[in-house]
């Protein structure tokens, strides 16, 4: 059985198949440290080995996806759960039951990502902000107009209590990263936030993300209270948002994605009704932005309609002929 060890970490032997497909469990102990985001095994209990033995293998917690009952998928190994992290799923075999149960629960209550209250954080920022800077004013700067004879005085910017962030949030494109950008117009309205998990680009692993779609972008950020997103993709480079295909593959449940013209963004939801829910604010987003008759199969039929060379159908004669036409720029 999974215990507590003094430090705080749970503990216990577990069977792992090693070496992938093998069908040969080799007994481990195993160490799930929250505090470390990660989950290491030795040969055995730490306290028996020499000091300083290494441990015989380690997985960031940040990439095991799903911890779930495997008895179906190896009928042979008995009290089988499956742990997929990443690309590769680790069988392991537990004592009992009750303990492949109590495995599968604390694995998985482990790799949930959370994020923390608003309620914490804004106390943390209030009690970290220096006492000297209460009461200090901002400067403002004033135009000086003559009417009449009389100097009338105008500021020329809007006192902020931001102390201008906004404009400091505006960063330049990136290469690199064509959808970079730094935040949202601020005249733009949002139609839906919430948190979602994300794929991430070069690991691959699996984050917990603040998302807001806004009527030309969508943007993600670490948490809501952050005002500088990690990333906006306008709605205009986006070609389909749908149900991923692939979610079996990835082991993700609720899973979908946004296809773009250099990279497809796979995202989770919480729910099936929050998956659909954001399916359909994105997609209802894009005809918008693009017209009432600018979905995706009237915008590969406006293409073939800007082809110079057009076959007409002139309805008096009943015949067609053949008419050049001006290419038409439309947005992809």
């Amino acid at each position: 059985m999974p215990y507590v060890d003094r430090q705080n970490r749970i503990c216990g032997f577990l069977d792992i198949e090693e070496n992938e497909n093998s069908g040969k469990f080799l007994r481990r102990y195993f160490i799930l440290d929250t505090k470390e985001d990660s989950l290491v095994w030795y040969m055995d209990n730490p306290q028996n080995l020499p000091s300083g033995s290494p441990p015989v293998g380690a997985i960031k917690l940040t990439y095991i996806s799903k911890v779930s009952d495997a008895t179906k998928l190896r009928p042979k190994a008995e009290f089988c759960f499956v742990m997929n992290a990443g690309m590769r799923k680790y069988f392991l075999q537990a004592n009992d039951q009750q303990d492949l149960v109590e495995w599968v629960n604390v694995l998985n209550k482990a790799t949930k990502i959370t994020v923390p209250k608003a309620d914490s954080l804004s106390q943390n920022d209030n009690s970290n902000r220096p006492a000297e800077n209460v009461g200090i004013k901002k400067q403002m700067s004033y135009r000086t107009d003559i009417v009449g004879g009389v100097p009338i005085i105008t500021p020329t910017q809007k006192e902020d209590v931001n102390d201008g962030e906004g404009d400091k949030n505006y960063l330049k494109q990136s290469q690199s990263h064509p959808y970079y950008s730094a935040k949202h117009p601020p005249d733009n309205a949002v139609i839906k936030a919430g948190y979602c998990v994300k794929q991430g680009a070069v690991m691959k692993n699996w984050k917990r993300r603040y998302f807001q779609l806004d009527e030309n972008t969508i943007g993600y950020f670490k948490s809501e209270l952050d005002k500088e997103p990690l990333r906006i993709i306008p709605l205009k480079e986006v070609h389909k948002v749908q149900e991923c295909k692939q979610s079996d593959i990835m082991m993700r449940d609720n899973l979908f994605e946004i296809v773009t013209t250099s990279r497809t963004f796979y995202v989770q939801a919480d729910s099936p009704e929050d998956m659909h829910s954001w399916i359909k604010a994105i997609s209802g987003a894009i005809v918008a932005q693009r017209g009432p008759g600018r979905s995706a199969a009237s915008m590969r039929q406006a293409r073939r309609l800007s082809n110079p060379c057009i076959q007409r159908y002139t309805s008096r004669t009943g015949e067609c002929s053949m008419y050049v036409g001006s290419h038409v720029n439309l947005p992809s």
